[in-house]
C-alpha cells in the first residue's frame, strides 16, 4: 500500500535527535516560555527573513491572533479566499470581525486579486492571503492593493514554510504571517503548534503578549490576551527538522515534477508552475470529473489519496446562518479536488505507480 503520508517514517531519521532533545527538555525543569521556543523563533525568523517570529500553540491561534494584535474595530471585514479551510473563516469570526469571501483565481486557487478589488468596501480592513497547497498568492499585486486602500495583509502560509516569489520567503510579504506546524506539515511537529512572523517589532511584541494572557511580566495584564503558547518541547523538535525542511522542500518537489511529466497529458488539471515561483508542494491537488471514483480505483489497487477540502467553509453547517453569497468555482473545485501522495517518505518509484494507475482509470 502507498500510503498517503506516514508521520513515524515521516520523522523516522530524527528519532534519536527528539529522544536526544526530549531528555534535555525533561531535565531543564522549564517546560514553559524556555530557550527552546526563544530559540526556535529567531531560528524561523531568521529563515523567513524579518525581524521578529512568535510562537503560538496553532496556526487557528496564529491568525486570531495576529487579527486581534490589529486593534481592528468590531464588525470590520477581511478579506479571504472561499475555497480556503475553514480554519482561515474562523480566525476571522474568532476576533469578532467580518469574513468576506471571495471566488479564488481559476488557475492557482489561490485568492483573485480582480475578485479582491471587487470586493473592497469602507468597512474593509485587512485581506488575509491563504497560500493553497504551498503556492504563495500574488503578494506583490496584493500588497499594492493593500497600501492603495489603507488595508492590513496577513499571510495565512500554514501550507507555505519556505515557499517564495521572487526570492521572498513566504512569511516575509504580509504586516503578519501565520503559520501551522501540525505534523503533516512540511515543517511539522509532533503535535500541534504555530507561529507569527512580522517585520513589524512592535507587532510581535504585542503578540508575546497577547498569547500569554495579555502579560508583559508575570501578573501585569495589558490586554485581554489567551493562553496560546508554542511548547517548548515541540519547539526542540522543531528546530531540528527546521534544518532539514529544505531538503523536504526539494525532494517534494522533484516527486510534483515527476508527476508533472507523467500526468500532462490527461484530460485532468494540474496545479500551475511560474518561474517566479519556489512552491513547496505541500499537497500536490488534481481537478478531475469522477474524483470519488478514481480515489476508490486508487484505494482498491493499494494507493490512498486525500481530498483538501470536500466541504467549503461557506457549506459547513457551523455556518449555515452566515449569508456569503455564490460560489461555484470553489464548489467545482472542492467537488473534484484530489490529493495525491507527495511526502518526504515517498519515492520516484511511488509517484510512477500513481501515474500507472490514474492513466489505466482513464483509459477504461
Amino acid at each position: 500500500m502507498i500510503e498517503y503520508e506516514n508521520l513515524g517514517k515521516l520523522n523516522e531519521d530524527l528519532f534519536e535527535d527528539y529522544k536526544d532533545e526530549f531528555s534535555k527538555f525533561l531535565a531543564s525543569g522549564w517546560y514553559v516560555l524556555g530557550k527552546n521556543v526563544t530559540e526556535f523563533e529567531e531560528n524561523f525568523a531568521k529563515y523567513c527573513g524579518v525581524e521578529s517570529c512568535v510562537g503560538v500553540a496553532s496556526g487557528l491561534d496564529a491568525i486570531t491572533l495576529s487579527l486581534l494584535a490589529l486593534d481592528l474595530p468590531k464588525g470590520s471585514e477581511v478579506i479571504v479566499a472561499a475555497n480556503s479551510y475553514i480554519a482561515s473563516v474562523l480566525s476571522i469570526l474568532n476576533a469578532e470581525l467580518v469574513p468576506v469571501l471571495v471566488e479564488p483565481d481559476p488557475i492557482t486557487y489561490n485568492i483573485s486579486v480582480e475578485k479582491i478589488k471587487e470586493s473592497v468596501s469602507d468597512k474593509t480592513k485587512a485581506i488575509l492571503c491563504v497560500h493553497m497547497y504551498g503556492k504563495l498568492c500574488e503578494m506583490d499585486k496584493i500588497c499594492a492593493l493593500a497600501d492603495e486602500n489603507d488595508l492590513f495583509v496577513i499571510e495565512d502560509a500554514a501550507q507555505a514554510h519556505g515557499a517564495m516569489l521572487d526570492g521572498v520567503k513566504a512569511g516575509a510579504w504580509g504586516d503578519l504571517s501565520a503559520f501551522s506546524f501540525y505534523p503533516t506539515k512540511n515543517l511539522g511537529a509532533l503535535g500541534d503548534g504555530g507561529a507569527i512572523t512580522t517585520k513589524h517589532p512592535v507587532l510581535g511584541e504585542k503578540i508575546k503578549a497577547l498569547r500569554n494572557y495579555g502579560s508583559y511580566q508575570k501578573y501585569h495584564n495589558e490586554f485581554i490576551g489567551m493562553n496560546s503558547r508554542l511548547d517548548e518541547c515541540q519547539a526542540a523538535f522543531l528546530n531540528k527538522k527546521l534544518v532539514k525542511l529544505d531538503k523536504i522542500n526539494k525532494h517534494k518537489k522533484k516527486l510534483a515534477d515527476l508527476y508533472f511529466d507523467l500526468l500532462s497529458e490527461l484530460d485532468i488539471q494540474l496545479p500551475t508552475r511560474n518561474e517566479r515561483y519556489v512552491d513547496t508542494f505541500h499537497i500536490f491537488n488534481i481537478l478531475t470529473e469522477n474524483r470519488d471514483e478514481l480515489k476508490e480505483y486508487l484505494f482498491e489497487n493499494g494507493v490512498k489519496s486525500e481530498i483538501h477540502y470536500p466541504i467549503p467553509p461557506h457549506k459547513q453547517n457551523c455556518l449555515k446562518d452566515f449569508e456569503f453569497g455564490s460560489f461555484p468555482l470553489t464548489e467545482k473545485i472542492h467537488e473534484q479536488t484530489l490529493s495525491l501522495p507527495i511526502s518526504y517518505i515517498h519515492s520516484e518509484d511511488d509517484v510512477r505507480e500513481v501515474c500507472r494507475l490514474i492513466k489505466e482509470f482513464k483509459e477504461k
